[in-house]
């Protein structure tokens, strides 16, 4: 199984921002991550007028698009309930990853880093920390009894992930 780390907290706290900030300084250190965004958002990955579009709204229950940079698969899942995240990860080639980080999927049964950011105008008991918290990034000082890491400081983070990543494989 791939190392899972959820990276969550609410809306407007600067997850994907972290993230974006995260994924390279990961790739720098020679690890290869993967990740997986929830999103309570009707999304849609095709754009109206091509021709996979098309083809899928014609009715295709799954559709497979390929060129030689990139694939992408997209399934259609109307009827179904939310998504299984173990499921999600069991979708993805775990020979070119050692790495899965999860935006969201705060309520799930993984190791997490939850973010905490003052301006959001949450309180720090509004917190949803659990056992699997193995840390909270906040910019301001919390009294919590575990690791809490500056928001600020992209190496600190980095460094926290690479050591957790080393014990958790």
């Amino acid at each position: 199984m791939i190392p899972l780390l959820a990276i969550a907290a609410w809306s407007g706290t600067g997850k994907t921002t972290l993230l974006k900030r995260i994924i390279p300084e990961l790739c720098a250190r020679g690890i290869r991550p993967g990740l997986i965004k929830h999103t309570h958002h009707n999304m849609d990955v095709d754009k109206p007028g091509k021709d996979s579009y098309e083809l899928r709204k014609a009715g295709a229950a799954q559709t497979l698009v390929a060129s030689k940079q990139r694939w992408a698969l997209m399934t259609e899942t109307p009827e179904e309930e939310e998504l299984d995240l173990t499921w999600l990860v069991s979708r993805m080639d775990a020979s070119k990853l050692d790495l899965v980080l999860v935006e969201g999927f705060k309520h799930e049964s993984v190791a997490k880093i939850l973010l905490f950011r003052q301006a959001t105008g949450h309180r720090i008991d509004e917190l949803a920390i659990d056992e699997h918290t193995i840390a909270v990034a906040s910019d301001v000082a919390l009294d919590i009894d575990i690791p809490m890491l500056d928001l600020n400081n992209l190496d600190e983070i980095v460094e926290f992930i690479v050591a957790w990543l080393a014990t958790a494989g």
